[in-house]
Order: structure tokens, then C-alpha cells, then sequence
């Protein structure tokens, strides 16, 4: 029997409406989970029990009273932990924030209690999110549940462990390099990084910047929209928030839940394994071609086909920099022992670096862009895998080779996912199966500007194309194993950098 933990949060909504599960009864089914699990992998770091029950009594109450419930009421959510949480333990990673209890949400926060989500603790990341291992020394390392020994990927790698775990249906996440679509891809769920400025962010440094973006995580596409219609809003405190005055263009979009129908017969579809340039491994370039032969009798048509991304790497190189220097210069400056090797090297690159740098990469990133409207006019989505690697250890701080072949930088194992970032197209990453390492395999989907919509209700519709398919369905972790196993605690260098 399913437990209700492992419901998808579509049909946890659904029954909790029809009076059929408590809320109370959902949230102490993912505290079990949590509890039996969360010792193998880490994925969940600060807790709070004891607000999440008032809240789902709460909850519960008001459904026996029939009043009007929000759209996500009564689920219980994981918050990344470099997401403001009243009340509860936010510390970014970073032993300079280990003791740091925020006095109140940050908005996206706000606005997912507001839709009726019930809090039950942080997810872990990597120290201020650089990097795509989530480990740090506050917490330690977070383990892929496939394999506790091997990276979660990141920089929402609790999120996506808790999620492929049970222990939440719902969770928060951000995404600069593909923080959001990394960790779906290695742990077999789903991370959409949507438009910049449809999910507001209040603390991004830049606020002009469309590197990082606030995103929903969730199990299924359908569940991802659900989480993202309430995530969407129009804060004015964003200025990518763009909006017509007066009128709310984004907050309860009809069109982001439930997904649009779409016909799949009818895309135009562009499929690369490397977007041209990014070092991808030769064994995710055989499984991802596998996948595309399986999947292309869904769709009007398949190209081989990639925009020109020549330049990527440089602009976003120098961009991300300046993203780092804005926000982390001061602490490498004043406290450089407190702070790890990751951000100390984004920080150290971007001081190499000149204003001519800056406006080549400006300049090169809007040549990118125009160029990547050009490549949509014949092309609907673009398919890719979601990252260039297997996972590997979480022992290694970062993939220094690929295939035999030097990485440019800690971060150029991420490139399939900035590649998309750098002209700030929407894209998702669904899970399809696991890749011959017995690791789970994230498919790519990329939209066309603005296409949010699109890009759910393509990916809605290939993971119910799929669902019966054991070879391409999600992957599931074995729960039972995990209880058993030994606390990744206690394996070397968790609470380092090694």
C-alpha cells in the first residue's frame, strides 16, 4: 500500500480536499520517512517539527470547517537552505552563518505559506550554493540515494534527495548553473528552472542580473507546475518582475496549472547532446541518444540541431563572476578562513577580470541570445541530457576531467544546464530512467523565451507517454536499503573539504 508520503502532491491535494487524508496524518507520514532515511543521505538539516504540526492541525481544521483551501494547503515543503525561513535555522552553508535565525520569510517563503504549504525544515547545499556537490561544514555532505557514497549533485541537492526519498512531495530550490536541473537529473525527479522574474527574488545581488532564479522541485511535471503557480507573483521588489501596471500577470496563471495540453505530434524538436561546445561523456552522449530514438516517434519531427553557443563559456565565466564578487567579495576579504574553496575561487577569478571583460561578456551574452531566437523560429523545444556526467563521488569536490580531458573551471560539468541560463530560456529536467551505471538519467527540455507553459506541458506529456515504460519511467530509491544503512556520517571527509 502507498504510503502517504510517497503520494505525488497533485493527489495529496486532491484527497486532503476530499476530506480523505488528513494533513496531519500526510505530515507525520514524511516525518517517519525523514527519520528512517535521512541518516543515510542528509538531505534534511535544520527541522521544525513542532511548527509544522501546529500548522497541519491547522490545516486540518480547516478543512472540516469546508472553508475555501489554497492551493497547496496542507503539503508539507522542504526549504533550500539559502532561502530566508522565520523562526528556523538558515545558514547558507556557511559556518559564518551557523547560528543565523532569520526574524522573518523572504517572500517566495511568504507566499508558499500563504498558498498553504506547512514548512518542515531546510534541505542542504553547498556553502552560499557555489559549486554542484552539495557538501559544506555546517552540515556535511549530502548522499545521491541511488548510491549515499556519490554526489546529489547541487547546488538543491537536499531538496532533490528529500524528494526522491519521500520525505516531502514538495520542495523549494534556485538555480544559477542549473542548480535546479543538476540534482533532478542525479537523483531522478523533477527541477524546472523557470523565466527570469516569473518567481520573483528579492535578496539577488544584481538585481538586473538573469543568472540566478528561485524554481520549483517535485516528483512529477504536474507537480512542479502545481508548486510554480504558487511561486509565481509580481513583487516589485525583483526588477525582472516586469508587469503591467495594475494588473497581476503572473499570480494564480491559469496557464502554469494544471498543465496545458499539448500535442506532442506537433513539435518541431532540436536534440544535441553537447550544444556544440560543452565536454560531455561519452557514455550520457550513448544514453541520451538511446532516449532520443525512443522518444522521437512521440513527435512531428526530430532534428540534430543546436543553436550557436560558440562563446559561452567566457561570457558566463566572467558574468557569474561579477555575480560573486557583488555578493561575497567583502567576506573572502575579512573572514577568507570561513569561507570554502568554491566561492573563494569564483571571487579570486572575478578580481582577475577588467570592465572591458565585463562588457565583452555583456556583449557576447545578448549576441547569444538574439542568436537562440533566431534557432526557435524553426524549432520548438530543444532536447539535451541534463548534465555531462554519471554521478561520481561526493569525495570529489568537482569533475576536474571528463572522458580523460581537463574542465575549464569547478563549475564546466555544468554547461548543458548555463548554456540555457546565459540567455535565460526556460527548461526543466525529467528523470527517464537510469543511465548503464545503474545512476538515474535527466532529459533536458528547453523552451522558447517566455515559453514556461510550454515547457511543463511538453514535459507533462512525455512523462505520461513514459509511465508505463520500466525502462524510461522514474526511478525510485530503495527505502528499505537506505533504513539499513550506516549513517553517511560517519564515512571520511563528510564534514570537509577534504
Amino acid at each position: 500500500m502507498t504510503e502517504p508520503c510517497d503520494l505525488t502532491a497533485v493527489e495529496a491535494r486532491r484527497l486532503i480536499g476530499a476530506k480523505k487524508l488528513s494533513p496531519v496524518e500526510l505530515l507525520e507520514s514524511c516525518l517517519a520517512r525523514i527519520e528512517a532515511v535521512n541518516p543515510a543521505v542528509n538531505a534534511m538539516v535544520a527541522m521544525d517539527t513542532d511548527r509544522a504540526r501546529t500548522a497541519a492541525k491547522q490545516a486540518e481544521a480547516a478543512v472540516t470547517r469546508a472553508e475555501a483551501l489554497p492551493a497547496l494547503h496542507g503539503l508539507p515543503i522542504g526549504i533550500k537552505d539559502l532561502e530566508e525561513t522565520k523562526g528556523l535555522r538558515t545558514t547558507w552553508g556557511s559556518p559564518l552563518f551557523a547560528d543565523h535565525v532569520p526574524t522573518r520569510d523572504e517572500a517566495m517563503v511568504a507566499n508558499l505559506r500563504a498558498a498553504g504549504a506547512i514548512v518542515i525544515g531546510k534541505t542542504n547545499t553547498p556553502e552560499f550554493g557555489a559549486g554542484a556537490n552539495t557538501r559544506n561544514t555546517v552540515y556535511g555532505a549530502t548522499g545521491n540515494p541511488f548510491d549515499p557514497t556519490k554526489s546529489a549533485a547541487g547546488s538543491s541537492g537536499g531538496s532533490a534527495v528529500a524528494l526522491a526519498c519521500g520525505m516531502a512531495p514538495i520542495c523549494s530550490g534556485s538555480d544559477t548553473g542549473g542548480s535546479l536541473r543538476n540534482p533532478a537529473a542525479f537523483n531522478g525527479i523533477v527541477g524546472y528552472r523557470p523565466s527570469p522574474g516569473l518567481v520573483p527574488a528579492e535578496r539577488r545581488g544584481l538585481g538586473w542580473s538573469n543568472l540566478p532564479v528561485l524554481g520549483p522541485m517535485a516528483r512529477t511535471a504536474e507537480d512542479a507546475a502545481l508548486l510554480l503557480s504558487a511561486m509565481a507573483d509580481d513583487d516589485g521588489l525583483d526588477p525582472l518582475a516586469y508587469t503591467l501596471h495594475g494588473r497581476a500577470v503572473r499570480k494564480g496563471d491559469r496557464d502554469l496549472f494544471p498543465p496545458m495540453r499539448v500535442d506532442l505530434a506537433s513539435l518541431r524538436v532540436a536534440a544535441t547532446p553537447d550544444f556544440g561546445f560543452t565536454p560531455t561523456e561519452t557514455h550520457i552522449r550513448e544514453v541520451f541518444a538511446d532516449r532520443v530514438a525512443k522518444l522521437e516517434p512521440l513527435f512531428g519531427r526530430v532534428a540534430q540541431a543546436t543553436p550557436d553557443c560558440r562563446g559561452t563559456d567566457e561570457a558566463f565565466e566572467v558574468l557569474r563572476a561579477a555575480s560573486f564578487l557583488s555578493s561575497h567579495l567583502e567576506k573572502c576579504r575579512k573572514t577568507p578562513d570561513l569561507v570554502g574553496p568554491n566561492v573563494r575561487a569564483n571571487v579570486e577569478e572575478g578580481l582577475r577580470y577588467t570592465l572591458e571583460d565585463y562588457s565583452r561578456a555583456a556583449t557576447e551574452q545578448t549576441r547569444l541570445y538574439r542568436g537562440w531566437q533566431r534557432f526557435f523560429a524553426d524549432h520548438d523545444v530543444i532536447v539535451t541530457p541534463a548534465i555531462t556526467i554519471s554521478p561520481r563521488s561526493w569525495r570529489e569536490l568537482y569533475p576536474a576531467e571528463i572522458d580523460g580531458q581537463a574542465t575549464r573551471t569547478y563549475y564546466h560539468w555544468l554547461a548543458l544546464a548555463y548554456a540555457v541560463t546565459l540567455v535565460g530560456h526556460p527548461a526543466i529536467s525529467i528523470p527517464l530512467g537510469k543511465d548503464r551505471a545503474g545512476m538515474p538519467f535527466g532529459l533536458q527540455i528547453v523552451g522558447p523565451r517566455g515559453g514556461d507553459a510550454l515547457v511543463m506541458a511538453v514535459a507533462a506529456a512525455i512523462e505520461a507517454a513514459v509511465a508505463g515504460d520500466a525502462e524510461l519511467a522514474r526511478p525510485v530509491p530503495d527505502i528499505a536499503a537506505l533504513k539499513k544503512a550506516p549513517p553517511i556520517s560517519g564515512m571520511p571527509e563528510f564534514r570537509t573539504w577534504g
